[in-house]
C-alpha cells in the first residue's frame, strides 16, 4: 500500500469512528435526557415511563425503516451516499428536537432521527471492512466501534451541564461538522469494481428469496438481540427496575447508560483482540454472552434494597458483556457478497434495534400480564439469551473470510 493510500485509509477510519461517535450520541440522547425532557413538557412520573417507552419505540421503528432505505441505497448508489444522506437527516432532526413543544412532535422527530441514524454504522463498517486487509478487519472495526461508543459518555456529560434542548442542538451541530469532514473520504474500490459488472445490487428482497441467504440474514439478526435487550430494557429503565427492587437510592438512567457505554466501548475494543487471538468470531461471541448472562443474573439477585452505585456497577458489567456490537456487525458484513453487503450490514443492526420495538418491549409487556415487573424482566432475559445462543451455534464462522465475492 502506498503512503497516500495508507493516509486515505487512516483518515477514513478516523472519520468512520467520529461518525459512529455522533451516531451513538444522538441515538442514546433520548434515553439519557428522557426524564428531564418529558418532565419539562409537563408529564408526571407514570406518564414519563409510558410515554418514554412509546417515543423510544417510534425511534426504533424509524431505525428499522431507515435501515432498509439506506442499506439498499448503499449497494445501489455507493457507501458514501449513505454516509452523507443519513447524517444530514439525523442532524436536522436533532436540531428540530431542540424546539419540540409536545409529545406528538417529540415522537415524530425521534422517528425521523431514527431513520437518519439507521445508515451510519452499517455504511461505515461496510466501507472500512472493504478497505482494510482481512487479517486486520476485526481489529479495525472494533476500534471504530469502541471509539464511537464513547459518544454515550459525552451525551451524559453534556446532560449534566446543559439544558436538554441544548444537548439536541449540540448533536445536530456535531453532525453538520462531520458532514464537512466526509467530503474527502473515498468510495470503496471493491464497490467501484462491482458497479462495472452486470450484477444485481441492493435488492432487499434477495435476502428472502434464497433459503441459505435468508438463514444467514435471520441468524445475524438474532445474534444481536442481547445488546438491545440489555440497553433498551435493563439499562434504559434502570430507574423503574430500581424502584421495583426497593433500592435505597433513586437511579439516574442517564448515569446507568453512561457507565454501560464506557464498558461497552472497552468491550468492543477487546472483542476485536479476543476474536483475533481465538481466530474465531463465534467463540468471541459466546464468551461475551457468558459475561452478559453473569451480570444479568447479578442484576436480578443482588440489587434488592441495594444502592445506586451497585446498580451502576452492574450496568457497567452488562455493558462489558454486550460489547460485541463491532464483531456482530463485522460478521454481518462478512456473511454477504459485495453487491448485497451494504444492504445486509445496514439493515441487520437496525433490524436488531427495531426488534426492541416490535418484539422485546411487546414481549416484556405481555409477560407483565402474568408476572411481576421483575419476574417479567428475568424471564425475558432467559428467552432472548437462549434464542441468540442457538443462533451463534448455527451461523457460519467468518474469521479471515475473503470479501471479494457476489451474491447470485
Amino acid at each position: 500500500m502506498s503512503k497516500r493510500s495508507r493516509k486515505i485509509l487512516n483518515y477514513t477510519i478516523i472519520v468512520a469512528a467520529l461518525g459512529y461517535f455522533v451516531d451513538i450520541y444522538d441515538l442514546l440522547l433520548f434515553g439519557i435526557i428522557r426524564v428531564p425532557s418529558l418532565k419539562s413538557l409537563g408529564l408526571d412520573e407514570t406518564q414519563i415511563k409510558i410515554v418514554g417507552e412509546n417515543i423510544l419505540m417510534w425511534q426504533m421503528i424509524g431505525l428499522l425503516i431507515g435501515g432498509i432505505i439506506w442499506g439498499v441505497m448503499g449497494d445501489k448508489k455507493g457507501r458514501l451516499s449513505v454516509l452523507f444522506g443519513s447524517i444530514l437527516l439525523y442532524s436536522l432532526a436533532n436540531l428540530a428536537n431542540g424546539f419540540v413543544q409536545n409529545v406528538e412532535q417529540y415522537k415524530w422527530i425521534r422517528f425521523f432521527a431514527g431513520v437518519g441514524l439507521a445508515g451510519e454504522l452499517g455504511a461505515g463498517i461496510t466501507l472500512v471492512s472493504e478497505l482494510v486487509s482481512k487479517e486486520k478487519r476485526g481489529l479495525i472495526t472494533s476500534l471504530v466501534a469502541g471509539l464511537g461508543l464513547t459518544g454515550a459518555v459525552v451525551a451524559f456529560i453534556f446532560k449534566q451541564n446543559f439544558d436538554w434542548r441544548t444537548c439536541y442542538f449540540i448533536g445536530g451541530g456535531m453532525g453538520i461538522v462531520l458532514l464537512m469532514l466526509r467530503i474527502v473520504v473515498f468510495e470503496s474500490e471493491m464497490f467501484n469494481l462491482i458497479k462495472k459488472k452486470y450484477v444485481k445490487r441492493g435488492d432487499f428482497l434477495m435476502l428472502f428469496t434464497d433459503k441459505n441467504r435468508f438463514k444467514r440474514y435471520l441468524l445475524n439478526i438474532l445474534i444481536g438481540l442481547p445488546t438491545w435487550l440489555c440497553i433498551g430494557v435493563f439499562v434504559t429503565f434502570s430507574k423503574e427496575f430500581g424502584e421495583a427492587m426497593h433500592m435505597k437510592d433513586k437511579i439516574d438512567p442517564g448515569k446507568s447508560i453512561m457507565y454501560a457505554y464506557i464498558a461497552i466501548s472497552i468491550g468492543d475494543i477487546l472483542a476485536g483482540v479476543v476474536s483475533q487471538v481465538l481466530k474465531s468470531r463465534k467463540k468471541a461471541l459466546l464468551i461475551y454472552y457468558l459475561i452478559t448472562c453473569i451480570f444479568i443474573a447479578l442484576y436480578f439477585t443482588i440489587l434488592e434494597g441495594g444502592s445506586a452505585n451497585q446498580m451502576y456497577f452492574i450496568c457497567a458489567g452488562i455493558g462489558l458483556g454486550t460489547g460485541f456490537w463491532a464483531i456482530f456487525v463485522t460478521m454481518a458484513a462478512e456473511q454477504f457478497g459485495t453487491n448485497m453487503r451494504a444492504t445486509a450490514t445496514t439493515t441487520i443492526p437496525n433490524m436488531v434495534r427495531g426488534m426492541l420495538a416490535v418484539f422485546i418491549i411487546p414481549l416484556f409487556r405481555e409477560l407483565q400480564n402474568y408476572f411481576s415487573y421483575l419476574q417479567s424482566g428475568w424471564i425475558l432475559a432467559i428467552i432472548i439469551m437462549f434464542i441468540s445462543t442457538i443462533a451463534v451455534l448455527l451461523i457460519e464462522e467468518t474469521f479471515n473470510k475473503n470479501l471479494d465475492f457476489v451474491e447470485n
